[in-house]
């Protein structure tokens, strides 16, 4: 059932922003070596679909050096990796419930600290339109789910089995609670669900409302641009992040740019970048299932290529900070100030170093300013959707882990280890 408290926002009024400029080819940016990796996943029988997506930090209360990082797969489930890239867990995502029906697929993972005593990992299971939520003690996970759990946006098996289900995910907490915010598979929505405490010590949730992003999109030209998908596809949103000392959320909807917005759905999100495919035009082929691109009437952002991905945000202890996203189409990352407009600052890569290969098609990303083991300016970690050595017929992918350290230097931005952590 979904619950009575559901309220759907069906009008919005929508800023955008933002200019033109040429951009930086991306093998002019700076790049920086990571330290660590974790082992390959194989999306293959073999690997058991095992397809890395998105990680989360978990900062251990009094030794940091017992962080874990947590890492979505898919239909391969939950990874949990000490910080030198050793498996530590594996959960498997949950068997289809029916013969005709989508198996578990996790999506993307965020840490909350502090829920009834409690720290929890939540996770999108975007195969069963559920949330899935471990408790966290001494860097071990334990499923917690209520098992009384409902849908996050459907209401039958069926409807879930047509793939519009829960997507990206990421978590905040305020005054009335602890939430996490759910993107909608396919489509443009975004939604606030409530964390509760359930029997015999399990979670449960409750979506609360909704918000739509558009689907379209009125150019300087006075055209109407629709983002190119797949018939009955909507330009979804993925990677998401909240900064918790503001209330704000930050949505990448891929094939448009990054909103900014309330985290708790309401007031006027404002379109702060926009990646360079922006008002394209596309034609879908059903025989390539492909898009192909039409001439650029030149709308498009400067720092973003479609798909802008993970979201993450670096904290000062000033009140600023950076804002980074993963720029998936040219394999970059991009750094914005986390105050005021959210100005455009830097760009970078994750190269190869010291025998690891470097970061491409990055789907998430997580950055945590505190000293945490070998990484004692903080850490970043990102997801690696090409890794190496390639396999024959076999799609690769692992999480690598980067000092903080380096990338503050490279790109001449700030060490903070004082500013705002999840434990504050």
């Amino acid at each position: 059932m979904r619950p009575l408290s559901r309220l759907v926002l069906t009008v919005v009024t929508f800023s955008l922003i933002g200019g033109m400029a040429t951009p930086a080819m991306s093998h002019d940016l700076p790049s920086v070596g990571p330290e660590v990796e974790t082992p390959a996943l194989f999306d293959d029988e073999a690997g058991h679909n095992a397809n890395g997506d998105d990680p989360a930090i978990w900062l251990h209360p009094s030794q940091s050096g017992k962080s874990v990082v947590i890492t979505t797969a898919k239909e391969g489930g939950l990874f949990v990796y000490d910080l030198d890239g050793r498996q530590l867990q594996h959960f498997p995502a949950p068997a289809a419930p029916g013969p005709d029906d989508e198996p578990g697929r996790f999506n993307n993972v965020d840490v909350t600290y502090g829920f009834g005593g409690r720290d929890l990992a939540v996770v999108s299971d975007r195969g069963r339109d559920i949330l899935r939520i471990y408790a966290i003690s001494g860097g071990r996970l334990t499923d917690v789910t209520d098992p009384a759990a409902p849908f996050v946006f459907n209401a039958t098996q069926q409807e879930v089995n047509e793939a519009q289900t829960a997507y990206g995910l990421t978590t905040w907490k305020d005054s009335t609670g602890t939430y996490a915010l759910v993107s909608r598979r396919h489509k443009t929505s975004v939604g606030l669900v409530k964390l509760l405490q359930g029997p015999g010590g399990t979670v449960g949730y409750q979506l609360v409302r909704t918000l739509d992003l558009p689907a379209s999109f009125t150019l300087p030209n006075g055209q109407t641009w629709t983002p190119c998908m797949e018939p009955g596809e909507l330009a979804q949103v993925e990677g998401m992040v909240v900064d918790q000392e503001r209330d704000v959320l930050y949505a990448a909807q891929e094939d448009v740019g990054i909103w900014r917005m309330r985290a708790d759905l309401t007031g006027t999100p404002v379109l702060m970048d926009k990646v360079r495919e922006y008002g394209v035009p596309g034609s879908y082929d059903p025989e390539t299932e492909e898009c192909t691109p039409g001439a650029d009437p030149g709308y498009g952002g400067r720092h973003l290529s479609a798909d802008a991905e993970g979201l993450t945000i670096y904290y000062r202890e000033d009140g600023k900070g950076y804002l980074m996203a993963s720029s998936q189409g040219d394999g970059t990352f991009a750094v914005y100030r986390r105050e005021g407009s959210n100005a455009y600052l830097k760009q970078f890569r994750i190269g190869q170093d010291d025998g690891i290969d470097g970061v491409e098609n990055s789907d998430g990303s997580a950055v945590l300013n505190v000293p945490m083991g070998d990484f004692d300016e903080g850490l970043f970690v990102a997801h690696d959707g090409a890794n190496t050595p390639a396999v024959p017929d076999r799609e690769n992918t692992n999480f690598k882990f980067t000092g903080w350290g380096d990338i503050a230097e490279e790109l001449d931005l700030d060490v903070d280890t004082d500013g705002w952590n999840p434990r504050d």
